[in-house]
């Protein structure tokens, strides 16, 4: 069956179903769902046109019904939920333009006391992927009903209810403060937080990461998230999702562990942490080797991820290393088989996943080339850019093929999936400019042709574009298209000066009139990045003498007319929100009335044409063809007028939609207004009461002002006087100071004039001592002469061998040559001491001469015996000399 007549038979049975709500006409509609159902028509039924609007804005108000059979309600959702599923666009269009995430909320409230009800898990299940990675909108009706009966069915005893809730309030929670601060207000916020972390004890992986997911939203920068996000958790918490990520069965559960990460991530403190997490490097691995899947929904998060991890320097740096040079494989005990094989060259998974086809989920191939361009970037500012040159040559053969023309017949969708992917390819290739070497390559693989025929191509579109209806899609296309032909023109303008034809191809296009629109658009754009390339781009076009500047200043002014009315209408319209289910219904109301009158009366036409076809089969008149051409006309002008009645009926839909939205912002206007004065009322007579305390306050402060005045002037007259007793002190200081030095001064220099009487009395003790020794010596030598002589001839075998020792005594001499250079300074000493022993030594030796004189008048035998004596002594000295060096010889000379 067609697809129009298939969707106009389900509007007239949903028309039918709202006059009478008969068995009948429920199985009629539901017959209708399913032929829809199987016609995959998701297209079809987003593409803006009337009919397939009505008939999704019909079937939502009639699952919004609460007297609608549940049958009837479960099957128009699975009709939805296919079509969101299957494309993105729809699944946009269903959350926002139909509120169907305010009807599933609305169908949950009105079934919140049978929560086990099927109707209710299958909105709940529906509602977890509509709204994930989506943010839903405060204003939603029932959104707050939704929200406490999340909360309050969290610890149901159906597991699936609880996986279903807790993921639908992860989704809600994420990025929505308005939302968060809902959650927070309620009463039972701590049950709901003790629930939550009682769920990390869960058995199942997806109940974990669903309540730290909403743990993280809610709690992450509060006493209870610094907690349960520290240090000693921190790393459990980062192991799990490793985990998950990696030996997940479900890509659910591995979606939500990647967004938690992500999240985490934002963190600065947390990402410390992971920088600091020792199984990080054998992790990363693991997860690069998930690039090698099959499952593109798995490659995209994975990505994610890595872009994610990107943000942080250091792993960055990590993520760059282990791409673009990857360590030698290793096996680590306990891991599944296939590891190392799986984590190998995660560059050439990239590669594929880049070369993608157009048609193939988009998020792979814009995710790749995101990676790879924060891959290149800590490429060359890491100069790790030589060890990756045979990839980049891999890499760019299969880039530029990207850069070719789509075929224009494919259609507007894939046109804006090209223009989006040959911006990022051209983003990449503008990192890889920053290198000589790497731009080098890119001029020897870049053709001029290509980069022309792909401006060329956006150029003619953006002007066709220009020339069509003015809608919302056209003009973000509009934008993508100036977007990436600015972006290739600063790639021209890079490669101008290693290829000629680049630089003659580049100021060909600057020249045409046709740049007018992406540079206008650029140069009023809110983006800083959009408004630097088109100012150098404008800097490389201005010179040229066929530049269209007038143009182009009559285009940028015609831009901020229309961004000024623009601002203008939204300021009117942004003090409130819009209630999108009121104005869904009432723009469906608006349709169905008119246009089942419509139906009603060419219907009642056809059953006319019928009659009098009859009448003249019963009559036979001859004129029955001319009869037939008359009605023809008729009902061609009829269907003229219909088509002309249906679209005043849209304009009167659009402005009656428009006129609910203001109703509905005045109301909420009036509410927020309202509920501003109360609060300010209720804050004015907090601050007078405060005043009134403020003022005590201060007269008391005063007066203690007054006091501290009159303590302060005693203190400074006391600080006067003490500040004279302290010069004085500083004076007696100084003066003690130097009586001190004086002091310390003598007392040691009495220590030394002690010390050196403490030794010459020693000495002359000592001299004494050795006068008295030198008389009995002398009267015993003269028994023991005879004795001596034996004894000098043993000493002199005595000094034979001391000879042999004294090449072993030499050794010990430079050993102790260290030490004796140590000793100098106290030889030095000693030699003073030791010259006034000397003259001690002389002053006796005059003594003993004396002595000797009067010795000599003894007997010539003694006289002989004295110089045999004397030989002996000095043969002694000899042996002393020979035997203990130096400081002996000393010693030995003071003895004799």
């Amino acid at each position: 069956m067609d697809v129009s007549t298939c969707l106009k038979s389900l509007l007239l049975a949903i028309r039918q179903y709202r006059n009478n709500k008969s068995v009948l006409n429920v199985s009629q509609l539901q017959k209708h769902i399913e032929e829809v159902c199987g016609l995959k028509c998701g297209g079809v039924m987003f593409s803006g046109q009337v009919l397939p609007s009505e008939c999704l804005s019909g079937l939502i108000e009639v699952a919004g019904d609460p007297n609608t059979n549940h049958t009837l309600t479960g099957t128009i959702i699975s009709l939805l939920a296919q079509f969101a599923a299957s494309d993105g666009e729809a699944k946009e269009a269903l959350h926002s333009s139909y509120n169907f995430t305010g009807t599933l909320a609305a169908i949950i409230h009105c079934n919140r006391t049978t929560p086990e009800e099927p109707l209710v898990l299958q909105c709940l299940n529906v509602l977890q992927r509509l709204t994930y990675n989506v943010r839903t909108l405060h204003c939603v009706s029932h959104i707050h009903e939704l929200i406490s009966f999340l909360m309050q069915h969290v610890q149901s005893c159906n597991d699936d209810t609880v996986k279903a809730c807790l993921g639908l309030m992860a989704n809600l929670c994420r990025h929505d403060i308005s939302v968060q601060s809902h959650i927070k207000s309620q009463s039972n916020v701590k049950a709901f937080y003790r629930a939550l972390i009682n769920f990390l004890g869960h058995n199942c992986l997806t109940v974990v990461v669903f309540a730290l997911s909403i743990l993280s939203s809610l709690t992450l920068n509060e006493e209870v998230g610094q907690k349960l996000f520290n240090a000693k958790n921190i790393h459990q918490t980062f192991q799990l999702i490793f985990n998950i990520t990696v030996n997940g069965d479900g890509t659910l559960t591995r979606n939500y562990a990647v967004d938690l990460l992500v999240d985490l991530l934002k963190n600065p403190k947390i990402a410390d942490y992971l920088t600091k997490y020792k199984h990080l490097s054998v992790c990363l691995s693991e997860v690069l080797g998930l690039l090698h899947s099959k499952d593109p929904d798995t490659a995209s998060k994975v990505m994610e991820l890595l872009v994610s991890l990107c943000s942080v320097p250091f792993l960055r740096k990590l993520v760059c290393q282990t791409v673009l040079r990857p360590p030698a494989p290793r096996i680590q005990p306990g891991t599944r088989k296939g590891v190392q094989a799986r984590g190998s060259e995660p560059s050439l998974a990239l590669v594929h996943w880049v070369t993608s086809p157009l048609d193939g989920p988009e998020q792979c191939y814009m995710q790749a080339l995101s990676l790879l361009t924060e891959l290149f970037e800590e490429a060359i500012d890491s100069s790790l850019c030589s060890s990756a040159q045979s990839f980049v040559e891999l890499l760019l053969q299969e880039v530029l093929v990207l850069l070719q023309s789509p075929d224009s017949t494919e259609g507007d969708q894939l046109l804006k999936k090209h223009c989006l992917r040959a911006g990022r390819v051209v983003d990449f290739l503008l990192v890889l400019c920053g290198d000589d070497a790497l731009r080098m390559l890119v001029s020897q693989r870049l053709s001029p042709e290509v980069c022309v025929s792909q401006v060329e191509l956006l150029l003619s579109y953006c002007q066709d574009l220009a020339g069509s209806t003015c809608s919302t899609s056209n003009y973000q296309l509009s934008q993508v298209c100036s977007e990436v032909v600015l972006k290739t023109l600063e790639l021209m303008s890079h490669l101008k000066q290693q290829m000629p034809d680049m630089e003659t191809s580049f100021y060909r296009i600057l020249q045409d009139q046709r740049m007018v629109t992406p540079l206008s658009l650029a140069l009023t754009s809110n983006c800083r990045e959009r408004v630097q390339v088109a100012l150098r781009i404008l800097f490389e076009a201005a010179p040229l003498p066929d530049f269209p500047s007038v143009i182009l200043g009559d285009s940028i002014a015609a831009n901020n007319a229309y961004r000024q009315r623009d601002s203008e209408l939204s300021i009117r319209s942004s003090s409130a929100c819009d209630d999108v289910s009121f104005a869904g219904k009432s723009f469906s109301m608006m349709h169905a009335e008119p246009s089942g009158s419509a139906y009603h009366s060419i219907d009642s036409l056809i059953k006319k044409l019928r009659n009098g076809v009859e009448l003249q089969e019963k009559v036979k008149d001859v004129h029955m063809s001319e009869v037939i051409d008359v009605y023809e006309q008729k009902l061609s002008a009829l269907a003229c007028k219909e088509s002309r009645l249906q679209d005043l009926l849209e304009a009167k839909a659009v402005a009656l939609s428009q006129a609910d939205r203001l109703i509905a912002q005045y109301r909420c206007q009036r509410a927020q207004a309202e509920a501003e004065a109360r609060k300010l009322a209720s804050l004015l007579k907090d601050t007078e009461r405060r005043k009134e305390d403020l003022q005590t306050e201060l007269n008391d402060q005063l007066l203690e002002v007054e006091r501290l005045k009159s303590d302060s002037q005693q203190l400074l007259e006391h600080n006067g006087r003490l500040q004279a007793v302290a010069d004085q002190h500083q004076e007696l200081k100084g003066t003690y100071n130097q009586l001190l030095s004086r002091y310390d001064k003598g007392e040691g220099m009495l220590k030394e004039l002690q010390a050196a009487h403490i030794s010459l009395t020693q000495q002359a003790e000592g001299l004494k001592k050795i006068n008295e020794g030198f008389k009995l010596q002398q009267e015993r030598n003269l028994a023991e002469m005879s004795e001596k002589e034996q004894l000098i001839k043993g000493l002199k075998s005595d000094v034979l061998e001391k000879d042999r020792n004294i090449s072993g005594l030499q050794n010990e001499l430079k050993r102790q040559e260290e030490q004796i250079h140590e000793m100098e300074e106290n030889i030095s000493s000693l030699r003073k001491e030791l010259n006034k022993t000397e003259q001690a030594r002389k002053d006796s030796s005059i003594k003993a001469s004396s002595l000797e004189l009067q010795k000599s008048q003894l007997e010539a035998r003694v006289e002989k015996m004295e110089e045999d004596l004397s030989k002996h002594t000095q043969m002694i000295a000899m042996i002393h000399s020979l035997s203990s060096g130096k400081l002996k010889d000393v010693t030995a000379n003071l003895s004799l």
